[in-house]
């Protein structure tokens, strides 16, 4: 089993690195485990995601839910009106400028136990991290990549990114029948600083997108005859205005 890490050693590995990769034992312990007592339930609602539609029309294959959430400085989270997701251009060359509208993150999904100890966990973390930060505009996104014999999945179709927003993380939470998927970190300039495989439920990595780029390889089927799919929540924590 790996060494647990505890909240300030996270803390000085994304000062330092501008990213972290935790195992789920990890994030078990960060989570408090206990405290996800929903998780059936939480991980089985990626069952129910709708279709990106806007990635379909270029040939592409997801599905994914949406919500907002704002927080303030003293902790409280509150989710916001449903709303678009919104990348400029420059962050997002495959799909920015434009407002995307997702299938909203179910209540029962958004009030759960899960759900909120990850919020509350990411935003005690990141609080630290900018402590001048007052409020923080949130966002939820429930991904489904799906990988079928004669096509592969595409986690991060617009390639190694930034987010153009403060904080991420990447939560996994089902891997069924795939191989690779691996996370890269690259530091602006293009080079490779890290990499990960995601691979078990809660692995995670969190990263500082000021500070560095992601991305994700493409995800193949174990056994082309059989359904194939990896299940993310990515969360990103962004100053609000």
């Amino acid at each position: 089993m790996t060494a647990p890490f505890d909240t300030s050693t996270l803390h000085s590995r994304l000062q330092d690195d501008g990213f972290a990769f935790l195992t789920a034992d990890q994030m078990r312990d960060l989570l408090q485990a206990p405290a996800l007592s929903d998780w059936p339930a939480f991980a089985d609602s990626w069952n129910e995601l709708g279709p990106d539609t806007y990635l379909a029309a270029r040939g592409r294959h997801r599905r994914r839910r949406h919500a907002a959430f704002a927080a303030d400085a003293s902790g409280e989270i509150h989710r916001e009106p449903h709303q678009p997701h919104y990348q400029s251009l420059s962050y997002n060359t495959l799909q920015g400028d434009i407002q995307r509208w997702f299938e909203p993150v179910q209540p029962a999904i958004a009030d759960g136990a899960s759900l909120r100890r990850i919020l509350a966990f990411s935003r005690e973390l990141f609080g630290a991290l900018a402590p001048a930060i007052h409020r923080w505009h949130i966002e939820v996104h429930q991904f489904r990549i799906e990988a079928r014999a004669d096509e592969a999945g595409e986690p991060t179709p617009e390639g190694v990114h930034r987010d153009g927003v403060d904080y991420v993380l990447v939560l996994l939470i089902d891997r069924t029948n795939i191989e690779s998927g691996t996370t890269t970190i690259h530091a602006h300039d293009g080079s490779l600083l890290g990499s990960f495989t995601l691979t078990h439920a809660l692995d995670a990595a969190l990263v500082d997108d000021t500070r560095v780029c992601h991305g994700v390889t493409a995800v193949t089927p174990l056994d082309p005859t059989k359904p194939a799919h990896r299940d993310v929540l990515v969360v990103t924590f962004k100053a609000a205005n």
